[in-house]
This record gives structure tokens, C-alpha cells and sequence, in this order.
């Protein structure tokens, strides 16, 4: 009887382990293979290694003074060469970057970021044939972080372009680069979301994805699995400085749409509305007469701008332009920046509770220069904190319901505001708990503020007031 019982037993586990086996084998046949593709496109990702000169000069270390020295000394001389308040001796020294790029027309024009070959004196393309080019600068473009780039070569490998429009969410993605300057790495992943936006990027709808991206990967295509580049590796989220799960990149379509501008006339061109937005909450919505939270909110709009000749108002919550619903404020940028100048297209806004449609007739973006000279009399100069702001308008203070006082951010560079979490459409109140009054009175707050120490800053964001703590390094 036992043994009996002991030849079932043991036929039940043959089959299970037979089932476990044919489940295995399911779930592996069912998985992509990369092989071929990274055979077929490899050749056509570039490493690219760029060199900057730096000038650096000698300074003594903070709170240090030059030592009271006898009238004859010797070394009285030598301080002053090298630490003197002239500014001592310059230095000049050369910098090395890496980044990835990938070849998209055989006579040799490559794409990788702006960002890699920003400011550099020397660009060398690393081919996977171990040749080696200098590469000039066709055009660059900041606003999507696109450069594109040509090196004296022929017959040279191309890489076929897809159609970033039809990705989905789910997809397989496949990433080719140099991290850390190991050329040729491949890592894959899925797409984790499409369209989605940062908040210091306002015309790139980026794909996020989690495939592992690190430092030298910027600039390299990411495929899908038909081997056509559907994106630019170009940023990821980080507390550490390493890959966390999520990265982002510029779809291709965006960055084609740039790269044909700058072969065409060296620059780009985008849409221009001229109104500063922010979004709309459930408590906005509510107050607007609207069923859910959606649209972009106008907060001001500017001096000779598109939106002034269409008659918007402070208030409109723009939910519609040109066909494209408008979901979110972050939206409204990217479906104006691509939309042809001089084009005249209708924005569906809700005004007092009411659906109206306006008709506008989109203008080119101006620079960021010409923007910050369109109202000098309000505008501030990019400061300690890397913030422009402005005066608060009337409507403005009904809208957001605030009393006296107060800067409104209207734009933001790389710097302590932005790191310490600050947003444009953001109301500044206090720094260091002193009221700000007015943007002249900010920047005389601005220049009596220590260094290298947290304070708070109040800011309003929306209809609520928020506590953050700021850092200012050296003046």
C-alpha cells in the first residue's frame, strides 16, 4: 500500500514539474529577442566625447585675508601674484565630456542632445569601427534639447526613424549608448507613459520609460522592436545621481520637426500665444463654474501679444486649442509651440461659467532676451536665486486672492529656486521671513541674504500657501 501511494506521489510531481517546464518555456517564447536588433542598428549609435577650455583663477578660501607681510618680503609679491585682489594668475585647463549620439543620413549628420555638446570647443564621434571624427555644429536648440551635428564622412551607417505617435504605453523599448563612456551598451525596458511633461521642459511631450539610463546614455536613441528610433535619451529622475526607474526621451517626431529647421535655416521656430498660465484645481474648477478640474487658467497676458489681439482675459481657462483638448496647463505650450506661425487656429476657453470660442493668429516665440525686454518696467533680471519675476497685475491679485505684496516667477534657470522646488506661476510672499513687497524690494532682500545656509521661503502656489527651504551659494 505504501508503495502504492509513494508511485502517485512521485507521478504527481513529474507533473508539475512537466507543467512548471511547459509554463517556463510559454513565458520565454513569449518574450522579445534584442539580438538582431542590436546587431542591425549598433553601427549606427556614436559615442561622442566633447572638450571645453576653462579659465580658473586662484582665489584664497572664504573668510581668509592676505597675511600683513614685511613692506620687503619676498612672499609679499608671490601672494599678491596668486591670491591678490587682482584676482591672481588665470589658469586655463580643458574639460572632457561624454554623451551618445546616432548617424540618421549616411553623408554623416548625427543627432544627440543639446546639452552634451553645449559651449564645446572640440567634438569628436566615436564610430563603432573604432574610426574616430571631429564633428562640427550644424544647429542647436535649447528649448527641446536637440542638436544636430555632421562629420566629414560617406556611406556611413543610418539608422531608420519611426513614428513616436503611435508608441503605447506597455510597449518594449530598446536603449543604446555609452554610459559612463562603455560604448555601445544596450538596455531595455518598457514605455511607462507617453506625452509626459517637466517642469523645466515646457515643449517636449516626453516618453517615459523605464529602461536604465545613466550619465552618457544623453543624446542615444531609444528603438522600438521593429529597430526604428522612436526617441532621444535625453533626462532621468534622480536622488542619487544614478538611474531610478525612471527616464525620459524627446520622441523623435519632435526632434525630426527640429532637425529639419536647423539644416533648413539654422534655428527654430515655434508658435507664440503670449499669456502666462497655471493649472486649474478641483477648488478653481469649482469657483469657475466647471464640471472637473481641467485647462490652463490665464494669469497675464502680454504687451503686443497673439492673445492680446484675440481679446483673452484674465480668467479665461483655456480647455481646447485647435481641436487638441487641453488636459492639463502643461499641455497648452506644446500644442502652441508646434503649431505654424501665422497660423490662425480657434481656442475654446471658459469665460464666467460659459463655453467661447476666440480665434488667434499664432506668432513666432521670441527669445528669451526679447520676452524679459517686453515689459522692462516689471520685469527682473535672472538673480541670486536663478528666478525672473514680476509685479503682480490687479487681476492677477483678484484671481489668486492675494492682498499686497508678493513677485510672480515667470521664468526659471538652473539654480537655488529651482532646486529648492520653486515653479513658474508661482507667488513668492516671504524670504527669510521678511515680506516681500514689490520685485524691487525682493532684490534688495535678495542681496542681504547669507550663504550656504537653508531659509525659508513662503510661496503661493495656486490657492495655497507653501513652506520651502532655499539655499544661495556664493554671491
Amino acid at each position: 500500500m505504501r508503495y502504492y501511494f509513494n508511485m502517485i506521489f512521485l507521478a504527481a510531481i513529474a507533473t508539475a514539474v512537466s507543467s512548471l517546464s511547459v509554463v517556463s518555456l510559454v513565458v520565454a517564447a513569449s518574450l522579445p529577442n534584442f539580438t538582431e536588433l542590436v546587431e542591425e542598428v549598433g553601427p549606427s549609435v556614436v559615442n561622442i566625447s566633447t572638450t571645453k577650455k576653462v579659465t580658473r583663477t586662484q582665489h584664497l578660501p572664504p573668510g581668509m585675508k592676505m597675511p600683513e607681510l614685511p613692506e620687503n618680503s619676498p612672499w609679499g609679491e608671490l601672494f599678491k601674484k596668486f591670491f591678490g585682489e587682482e584676482g591672481g594668475v588665470p589658469e586655463q585647463f580643458n574639460t572632457q565630456s561624454l554623451g551618445s549620439g546616432f548617424i540618421i543620413d549616411e553623408s554623416g549628420y548625427i543627432i544627440t542632445n543639446n546639452h552634451v555638446v553645449k559651449d564645446a570647443d572640440e567634438i569628436i564621434v566615436r564610430l563603432t569601427d573604432r574610426r574616430e571624427l571631429k564633428a562640427k555644429i550644424i544647429g542647436t536648440d535649447a528649448r527641446s534639447d536637440v542638436a544636430l551635428l555632421k562629420v566629414d564622412a560617406d556611406n556611413l551607417p543610418a539608422i531608420k526613424l519611426g513614428n513616436s505617435d503611435k508608441l503605447k504605453v506597455g510597449e518594449w523599448v530598446v536603449a543604446i549608448g555609452s554610459p559612463f563612456g562603455f560604448d555601445n551598451t544596450v538596455s531595455k525596458g518598457i514605455v511607462s507613459q507617453i506625452g509626459r511633461n517637466l517642469p523645466s521642459e515646457n515643449y517636449v511631450p516626453f516618453i517615459q520609460t523605464d529602461v536604465p539610463i545613466n550619465p552618457g546614455n544623453s543624446g542615444g536613441p531609444l528603438f522600438n522592436l521593429d529597430g526604428e528610433v522612436v526617441g532621444i535619451n535625453s533626462q532621468i529622475y534622480s536622488r542619487t545621481g544614478g538611474f531610478m526607474g525612471l527616464s525620459f526621451a524627446i520622441p523623435i517626431n519632435v526632434a525630426i520637426n527640429v532637425v529639419e529647421q536647423l539644416k533648413d535655416k539654422g534655428r527654430v521656430s515655434r508658435g507664440w500665444l503670449g499669456i502666462l498660465i497655471q493649472d486649474v484645481n478641483r477648488e478653481l474648477a469649482e469657483s469657475f463654474g466647471m464640471e472637473k478640474p481641467m485647462g490652463a487658467v490665464v494669469l497675464k497676458i502680454m504687451d503686443n501679444s497673439p492673445a492680446l489681439a484675440a481679446k483673452f482675459k484674465i480668467g479665461d481657462v483655456v480647455v481646447e486649442f485647435d481641436g487638441k483638448t487641453i488636459q492639463r496647463s502643461s499641455d497648452l505650450p506644446i500644442a502652441v509651440g508646434s503649431t505654424h506661425v501665422g497660423s490662425r487656429v480657434k481656442v475654446k476657453v471658459i469665460r464666467e461659467g460659459k463655453t467661447t470660442t476666440l480665434h488667434v493668429t499664432i506668432a513666432e516665440l521670441p527669445s528669451e532676451e526679447e520676452l524679459a525686454q517686453a515689459n522692462p518696467e516689471k520685469h527682473s533680471k535672472v538673480n541670486r536665486i536663478g528666478a525672473v519675476v514680476e509685479d503682480l497685475t490687479h487681476e492677477q491679485r483678484s484671481t489668486l486672492d492675494i492682498g499686497n505684496g508678493g513677485v510672480l516667477v515667470t521664468d526659471l534657470k538652473n539654480g537655488p529656486a529651482r532646486e529648492a522646488g520653486i515653479r513658474r506661476g508661482d507667488v513668492i510672499l516671504k524670504i527669510n521671513n521678511k515680506n516681500v513687497k514689490s520685485v524691487k524690494h525682493f532684490r534688495q532682500l535678495l542681496k542681504k541674504l547669507p550663504v550656504n545656509k537653508s531659509l525659508p521661503i513662503l510661496i503661493q502656489r495656486q490657492s495655497a500657501p507653501i513652506f520651502l527651504a532655499i539655499k544661495l551659494g556664493k554671491k
